[in-house]
């Protein structure tokens, strides 16, 4: 293994390692064997006490009410506009609420949590936890399983104690065959953690490979694909535990008028895709303007290389616009794009309100 290669400087992922010396082999890896990926920049906080599930569900779109022991979810909170001001994963296990989310985000979040507990029984803090993602199809052999003791790998949405402190949850929608894992460990043993599941086979790899894994997956994240204006629907954070960040079926949080109003009687006004990006050229960065026409239909996301797709990134993009639409991005736009046509959210849904409102107007012609 060569010298660790540091992520970008000032980035989203500073402080993490970039890589390990081969960037495109450590995503063949990922793809074919099994990697452990050291994301412990990401915030971890904790919640305790009896009311932590109630009042949590009272200030975030997902339905973690009564959440039950071992379920990890998404979830948000939103501004009283609807728009997103924080992302995370959490999971529920031994009376204890877990939160990891970008490394900007941890104080502000834990502030805001502070700010809202007022009487309930509640207490955010942060945690000196790290996060360790293994990706790859042998995540479930043997060797690897008992390097975390385990006799199987839990279920999707799922996870478990582990016997050393922390625990391990499965992440949802890999692809078919593949695996990914999210340690959640002391943050002072999390090199000792590495060396063990090295000793099993599993290899590391930096943040690059695990941003190629989810750009492809179209997976947003927060502050790097998103930006002031996003709602929940424009990312694809909508549907229960496990599926999405904002459940439908409940109310009473701040922003739950525009996600309601947008579900069933508008549209949102952008769309997250997956654009293929001219590789002959510079790269764009995040924040470029995505041009049709020489006019903005949006904005670039995350870019990445990737090992199959080559230079790929998410972009937020007018609703509606096709995928045989000609694109330009980067400085001066110079970068030819097109989108991925397999990324577009399918057709919209018409909801129950603009139905009716459509019938209406269909009887009063």
């Amino acid at each position: 293994m060569t010298r660790p290669v540091p992520a970008p400087d000032p980035g989203p992922d500073a402080g993490a390692v970039w890589h390990y010396g081969d960037p495109l082999g450590e995503q063949r890896a990922a793809e074919s064997e099994s990697v452990v990926i050291d994301r412990s920049h990401r915030a971890v906080l904790t919640l305790t006490g009896k009311d932590r599930q109630t009042w949590l569900h009272s200030i975030s779109t997902q339905h973690v009410g009564e959440l039950p022991e071992g379920a990890s979810t998404q979830n948000l909170s939103l501004d009283g506009q609807g728009r997103v001001e924080d992302h995370w994963i959490q999971t529920e296990l031994g009376g204890t609420s877990y939160l990891d989310t970008e490394p900007w985000r941890g104080e502000p979040l834990l502030e805001y949590m502070r700010k809202m507990v007022f009487w309930s029984e509640v207490m955010p803090a942060g945690a000196e936890l790290a996060v360790l993602s293994l990706l790859g199809p042998r995540l479930a052999d043997r060797a690897v399983l008992d390097a975390l003791g385990l006799d199987a790998l839990p279920a999707e949405s799922t996870a478990v104690p582990l016997a050393a402190g922390g625990f391990v949850r499965r992440m949802p929608g890999a692809p078919t065959g593949q695996i990914e894992l999210d340690l959640v460990v002391p943050r002072d043993e999390s090199a000792a953690w590495r060396d063990r599941l090295g000793k099993a086979g599993v290899g590391p790899a930096g943040v690059w490979a695990f941003e190629a894994h989810r750009v492809a997956a179209l997976r947003p994240r927060l502050g790097v694909d998103t930006d002031e204006r996003t709602i929940p629907h424009e990312v694809g954070w909508i549907g229960g535990p496990g599926a999405g960040a904002v459940h439908l079926d409940k109310g009473c949080y701040r922003g739950q008028e525009t996600v309601a109003r947008v579900h069933n009687l508008g549209k949102p006004p952008r769309m997250l895709v997956l654009v293929h990006l001219d590789g002959s050229v510079d790269r764009p960065s995040t924040g470029d303007a995505v041009l049709a026409g020489g006019r903005a239909v949006g904005r670039l996301g995350t870019v990445v290389d990737h090992v199959d797709l080559g230079p790929i990134a998410l972009a937020l993009v007018k609703r509606g616009l096709p995928a045989d639409r000609p694109l330009a991005t980067g400085a001066e736009g110079a970068v030819a794009a097109v989108i991925d046509a397999e990324s577009l959210p399918a057709a919209d849904h018409v909801g129950a309100g603009r139905l009716a409102v459509e019938r209406l107007r269909g009887g009063a012609g």
